[in-house]
Parts: structure tokens; sequence; C-alpha cells
């Protein structure tokens, strides 16, 4: 947003992190087994709002697309970006990909010029901190079942899925169990009800989806079907792996294993998997059942895949086709038959797993430039849809009132000219009082959007019928149905509802029970601020505008937590919300905080770097303790000065 209206963004001069790979990755094991290692150990190391820059003699044996795959993973990690010297691999991509030659020449002679061309002769930086990792470590490995630095064996995943069942039917009594009378079948605990081959990054890395299709087109002459519950596809990153997966036989095999190509880009991974099968609905509503995903994608926060799957684990392609076979978390890979063939005779997953050679001589035979020019040549131009849309010639956007998708915003009204200086925050409540690691998915609307729900009724007042409700994700521009998903997802823990999930509050001084959206608009009303606490890592995840713009139209004010993920400090900055963390060692819980009380903000100034809070019981006793103000840089003052770097840029254009 600010790089499209022309503005700097800021941040404070980090550390950066040297990884040193080396080695190679050994047989069977894939780039995305590689990724979830590298998450597992830099979110131990902890690089939150540092750089990480990845070296050594390991980089040889890492293609472009596998060092993409480990770039596209620093949210996941933590680093504001994880990021790999220019080396001959990287000219070798771009003419692959159809650069022109003087581009590619450009490139390799800039950075030979400027010392930033890596060979095996060049000495290594020195970074603020280094580790290590011997690739030839690395392992087939599941990450779950609801966050991504939670990696796990392949060879253990069936003791580790096990564990995990126990520990989430500890309160269950009976169900785990229900029959599906279309298809005659049980569903069972663990089933896996979506497998998806998804994801920007994982999908456009040839190694990993030409490995999925030769997997399938092995099972395909085995005969071997998917489980009738499993709800397969495939959703590439790249326009140009439909034609090298076609060019090599095995799209077929992917399509006859359920593995159609259902768009490109964002699909399960943020959500978007749509519905799944009726009859598979109500066994597991039916049976209490807690139902599955394996998913190729970057994340598996809680409520982000689909509402009804309890367990979501990342994989890589091939084994996201695996699971699809074997139908069930239940399984060691290693050791169990993933089905039989016509004859009875056991098929195992290594009977079926193609080699490291096989890939790349399919690769060999089927990429060249060629693909990327034909695929990418009208990129600019969009396809029939996009340029038969009848564009209006007026200089300002024309506003549909009648539209449900995109309406016009609130953000400016009441503006003036001038800022009117930073605002105190005085008879704050709080909204929401939260733990540690809330995503910015548990915060930004995702996924598909409930009747029952605010949005869903908003909708249906509007005269919108269920089935035509669409996703959060396409009425981004709705904000009336994106503010009424802020806090709603169905796994949320909201301390002032106990005993509830999903976005539940309780009114104050009521202490009604009702919606987050229902209560902040009561606040609004009563002219109160409003707050949320949250404990560790607060904003995990993507970006997700939404998480800042429906906090801020919520009617937060700040958000105190004890950490803050670097990308949603910076989004809440822009929308104008104050991040605040509280004092080293210290937290909601070790100031005795119950979310009830009134809060009062002293002290806030442009430049502060801390302010003093009070907060107020009923009874009238108070609680003062100093939080560190989170406005990191004097660009982020100026922007929070204004209410927003919206605000900044139109007084900026006004002047």
């Amino acid at each position: 947003e600010a790089a499209m209206l022309g503005q700097p963004i800021t941040m404070l001069i980090p550390q950066v992190v040297g990884f040193k790979l080396s080695g190679d990755l050994p047989e069977g094991a894939t780039a995305t087994d590689l990724v979830l290692r590298v998450v597992e150990m830099l979110r131990e190391k902890g690089v939150v709002g540092k750089f990480v820059e990845f070296y050594g003699p390991g980089l040889d044996a890492l293609t472009l697309a596998d060092r993409a795959t480990i770039a596209n993973m620093a949210p996941e990690y933590g680093a504001t970006c994880g990021i790999f010297p220019i080396d001959a691999e990287t000219v070798n991509y771009l003419r692959l990909s159809g650069r022109p030659a003087d581009q590619v020449a450009l490139v390799e002679q800039y950075a030979r010029a400027t010392g930033m061309w890596r060979d095996k002769n060049s000495a290594d930086a020195v970074y603020s901190d280094t580790l290590s990792l011997d690739m030839a470590s690395v392992e087939p490995s599941l990450a779950g079942p609801k966050r991504p630095q939670d990696r796990i064996n392949l060879r253990e995943s069936k003791a580790t899925y096990q564990a995990l069942l126990t520990e989430a039917t500890a309160k269950r009594s009976g169900g785990g169990i229900a029959h599906v009378d279309e298809g005659n079948y049980d569903l069972v605990d663990g089933a896996v009800v979506i497998a998806a081959i998804t994801s920007c990054t994982n999908t456009s890395n040839p190694s990993v989806m030409m490995g999925a299709g030769l997997l399938a087109k092995n099972a395909q002459a085995r005969d071997l079907k998917v489980k009738p519950w499993v709800k397969t596809s495939l959703a590439p990153g790249s326009m140009v792996v439909t034609d090298y997966l076609t060019e090599a036989g095995v799209m077929s095999a992917l399509e006859s294993l359920g593995f159609h190509h259902v768009g490109y880009g964002c699909t399960t991974c943020i959500g978007n998997s749509g519905p799944l099968p009726g009859p598979v609905s109500e066994a597991i509503t039916r049976g209490d059942l807690i139902a599955t995903s394996v998913l190729s994608g970057n994340r598996n926060f809680e409520g982000r895949v689909h509402a009804e799957v309890r367990m979501n684990f990342l994989a890589s392609p091939p084994l996201v086709v695996a699971y699809a076979l074997a139908g069930t978390m239940d399984i060691d890979l290693y050791n169990d038959p993933i089905g039989q063939d016509p004859s009875g005779n056991d098929v195992f997953l290594k009977d079926l797993w193609p080699s490291g050679q096989d890939i790349q001589d399919a690769i060999s035979a089927t990429i060249d430039s060629d693909m990327f020019a034909s695929s990418y040549e009208n990129v600019f131009k969009g396809d029939e849809r996009w340029t038969s849309i009848d564009v209006p010639t007026s200089n300002q956007f024309a506003w549909n009132d009648k539209s449900t998708y995109v309406k016009h915003p609130p953000y400016f009204e009441g503006m003036t000219l001038r800022p009117d200086g930073i605002q105190p925050i005085k008879g704050a409540r709080v909204l929401a009082k939260l733990g540690d690691s809330i995503t910015t998915d548990h915060i930004s609307p995702a996924g598909s959007i409930k009747a029952d729900s605010p949005a869903g009724e908003y909708l249906i007042a509007h005269a919108v019928e269920p089935q035509d409700f669409n996703s959060y994700g396409s009425r981004r521009g709705n904000h009336e149905v994106m503010m009424r998903g802020t806090f709603a997802n169905i796994r949320l823990r909201n301390e002032l509802a106990p005993g509830t999930e999903g976005g539940w509050t309780s009114l104050q001084p009521s202490g009604e029970q009702m919606s987050i959206y229902d209560a902040s608009m009561q606040y609004q009303q009563a002219g109160t601020p409003l707050l949320v606490i949250a404990g560790k890592e607060y904003g995990t995840g993507s970006s997700r505008d939404w998480a800042a713009k429906g906090t801020l139209l919520l009617g937060v004010k700040a958000v105190i937590s004890e950490s803050f993920e670097r990308i949603h400090r910076s989004n809440l900055v822009g929308m104008g919300v104050l991040p605040l963390n509280f004092q080293a060692g210290e937290s909601a819980n070790s100031l005795g905080l119950t979310g009830l009380e009134t809060y009062d903000v002293e002290g806030l100034e442009s430049g502060a770097k801390t302010v003093t809070i009070t907060a107020t019981d009923d009874s009238g006793n108070k609680t003062s303790f100093q939080c560190s103000v989170r406005v990191d840089t004097p660009k982020e003052w100026e922007y929070f000065e204004n209410g927003g770097i919206l605000h900044y840029v139109l007084r900026q254009l006004a002047a």
C-alpha cells in the first residue's frame, strides 16, 4: 500500500542471521522437507524482525525453485525476509524463464561489479549470528496439526498423530465413528477429508510437482484409488506447471486420482477449498470426528483450512497424493500398506515413490524457456474475462451502492485537512483477551461465510442467498462483511467469554455475552475506546491487511501484547492502531489483569518510548504498569499521528 502510494517503508536496521547449508538432500527427501526443517530451526532460534541469509556450499545443490520455496516461508519462521545470494543458478533461471539476454547479462555484470556475486571461492559474509544444517540429515516430514514449525518426521507421524488424537478427544464422550450410507463406508477419527496440492511456491517447484505426478502415475499403474471421502484438488502456482505436467504425461494420472486443476493461486491454503461433500460433512458432525487435511501450503493455523477440519498437516505434493490414497493420518507410511491392487496385493509407498533421477529426467525432458514465454506473453493484458470488463471512464471510482462486493469504506469519514494530534485513550474496555500465538488467521476473516454469523446475517439482509455468499476473500472490498468477520475465527478463544470458541466476548459492565462485532458496535455507540490484550507472538502468519483494517473498524485503539510478529505490528501502525508491549517478564496474567477493568493510557505523545497504563476494576482498585510503544521509526510516527498511512498520503496530496 505504501509503495503504491509512493511512500517509503521504514524499519529499524535489522540483524542479519546467516544460515549455512551444506551437503545434499538424501534420496526421498524433498525441498518441502528441507523447508519444514528450516522453519523449525529458525523458530527455535528466534528471528522475528531479522533478515535471514542462506549461504554455504549446500547452495550449489539447490535449484532456484528450491531456494524460492525456502525464502517464501519467511513469515512462517518469523523473519523479515529470507534471501539468497546471486550466482550462476540465478542467471540460469532467468534464461530458463525467458528473460531477454541483455537483462540476464546485466544482472550478472552488476552483481559481479558490486561484489554481490557468489561462487565457490567467495568468502563468507560476516553475520550477526549463524546456524547451520547438513541437508543430508533432512528426512521426509509433515508439520502440524496447527503450526508450520511443529515438524514431525514421517516415520514418527502415526505415533505423533495418535498422541495428538488422545489429547484432542480427552473431553469427548463417545463419537469417533460415523457411517456414510452414500458409498457405504465408516468415517473415523483421522480421516483425511481434504488433500490439496496448493500454495504459491511449493506448486511452482518442478521437483516436487513432477514427483507428485510420477507418484500418481505409478499409483495409476497399480490401479489404486483415492478414498471416497477425500476431497482432492490441484492448484498450481504457475501456468507453466500445467504445461510441463501435461508434456510429461502425468497430468492424466493426477486427474485419475481426482487431482483436477481447479485454478491458479490461493485455494485450500487460504481456506477456499469450498464445502465438503454433504454426507462427509454430516458424518463429521454426527460422529464428532477429528477430521484431518494434508496440503502442500505454507500455513495450517487453526480454523484457516476448513471449519470442519480440526487437524491440518503441511506436506510435500507427493505426500499429499500418498495421504489421499491412504485416506487417513493413522498410518505408518514406512511400514503399512498404502492400499491394495485389484489382485489384493499390498502396495507400499516405497513401491510408488519416484527416484530423484526419474524426477530429474522428466524435468529435463519437458521444461524449457518456450513454456514460460508462451504462458506469460500476454500476462499484462489479461484473459478474455479481464479484458471484457466494462470499465467506466471517470477519473474517480464509480461506487455502486447496490454492490455487496465493493463498498465505499469509512476510513476518511470526519477527516480534517490537518491531523488532530494524538488522541488520549481513557476509559477503554477490552474487546478480547487472548493467549499466545494469535495468528492473523485468528484475527482476519478467511474462508467460507456461515449463514448464522454476523457477516452471513448481513448478506441475507441484503438479499444474498447462502449459496451465493462466496468467501471472505472474495468480499474483501466490502468493509461491512469484513469487519463482521474480524476476530470471528471458529477456533479463537477469548478469555472474556470462557467456555466458547469463535468470535464471542462479554459486554462490560453488564457481562452479557454476545458476538465481538455486536459488542464493538455497542461500545462505539457509547463512545468507549477499545483494547485487545494478548500474549506472545501476536499476529503470526501472513500479512492479511484485514487483520489491521478490521481491528481499526471495530474501534480498537491499541493492542497490548507480550510480543508482536513484525508484519502485523507494522500494519497496525499503518492503520493508526497503537501497538504496545508489556515490559519484559510481565504479562496480563502476571499483573492480575482480568480484562474486565477500564483502562487509561497516559504519556502517549509523539516519539514516546513508554506509556503508563492504569487498569481500574469495578471496586475501584487500580493496577498501573508500563508498556513499550512499538511505533519504531520517525516515519511510522508520522503515519500514526495522521491516523494511518492513508490519511498521511491524502493530506500530503492535498497540501
